[in-house]
């Protein structure tokens, strides 16, 4: 064994020990600097064509991780005016409930105590409110994590490659391409899938609350929309308490109609559609194995899942299809 073979072993395994540390170390955030670092490989085109346009490399690093942050801003930021701007009207149909409610189902019939539902909602966001107010310090500092990461990573795009590259014998360098080139397709078409899958949400849940007569009907598909980013629950949050609104003032019809398209078309329709869909055409990934991805992804490891899944299952693909190539 050579010296530099035997001097790339040694750097590999003290890569492969460190790096084992730093995922125990780091646990906690973890899953941010995940989430950064596919940012950061999403946003290197940007940062390559803004330095064609004259910026340095790191004005342009810095742009482009401004505009990341700015993106992650902009998802929060239309549900809290959401919520803020409709505070009054929410909290004026909360005072006209009435006191109880009477649920009829054939020969049965419930009689639901509003009070004591409405207690139990109060008590849940009052500590949902305490433990984002405990949180903001860390959130705020994740956030200063997740824009130093990918700033750092725009700043020295080269460096990780080289890095790869001088610690895989040359024979191999074909392999490390190829997954660099999976994961690319795969991460740029995850977050385009997420945009595509929001907006899409946004446009269903517009046409099925008009159609359902909700005065309100903008700022419901908006909320939708952006609920299409929380994993699992997603969409399905809202209709079910529209339904609830709907059952308590007295109006059992609409409130099914809700509950049935809601679900339907608002929850599930963009799952099951729009993102296997896109999936197949932007990381040629078959709808089926995007979505098993997907969703075994974000029950196994959470939020996190939504990335790490499809790019999993994508990369098993590319190393399959790199082993029946003869």
């Amino acid at each position: 064994m050579t010296s530099v073979r035997r001097r790339r072993l040694v750097l590999a395994g003290l890569l492969a020990v460190l790096g084992g540390v730093a995922v125990f170390l780091l646990r906690e955030v973890l899953a941010t600097v995940f989430i950064a670092v596919t940012v950061a490989y999403v946003l290197l085109p940007v940062r390559a064509r803004l330095v064609r346009r004259g910026l340095s490399d790191r004005a342009a690093s810095a742009v482009a991780a401004t505009l990341a942050f700015l993106v992650a801003v902009a998802l929060v930021a239309p549900l809290v005016i959401a919520l803020y701007t409709r505070r009054q009207a929410l909290f004026d149909r909360l005072a006209a409930l009435p006191e109880t409610v009477t649920v009829d189902l054939g020969v049965l019939s419930y009689v639901i105590d509003v009070e004591e539902v409405l207690l139990t909602a109060q008590d849940a966001l009052t500590a949902l409110a305490i433990d984002v107010a405990r949180a903001t310090p860390v959130l705020a500092l994740k956030a200063v994590l997740f824009v130093f990461v990918v700033f750092a990573l725009l700043l020295k795009p080269g460096a990780v490659r080289t890095g790869f590259l001088q610690l895989v014998p040359p024979p191999y360098h074909d392999v490390l391409f190829s997954l660099h080139d999976r994961i690319r397709k795969t991460l740029y078409a995850i977050y385009v899938l997420q945009a595509a899958t929001a907006a899409g949400t946004f446009l269903i849940a517009l046409v099925v609350f008009l159609a359902l007569g909700y005065v309100n009907a903008f700022a419901y598909a908006v909320i939708a929309g952006i609920l299409q980013f929380i994993p699992i629950v997603g969409p399905s949050i809202l209709v079910v308490g529209l339904a609830a609104f709907d059952l308590s003032f007295g109006d059992p019809s609409r409130a099914v109609l809700v509950l049935v398209f809601g679900l339907t078309l608002i929850g599930f329709l963009p799952d099951a559609l729009i993102r296997p869909k896109l999936a197949e055409r932007t990381a040629a990934l078959p709808g089926s194995v995007y979505f098993v991805g997907f969703t075994g992804g974000v029950l196994s490891v959470g939020v996190v899942g939504f990335i790490a899944g499809p790019l999993i299952v994508a990369l098993l693909i590319e190393v399959v299809t790199l082993l029946s190539v003869r």
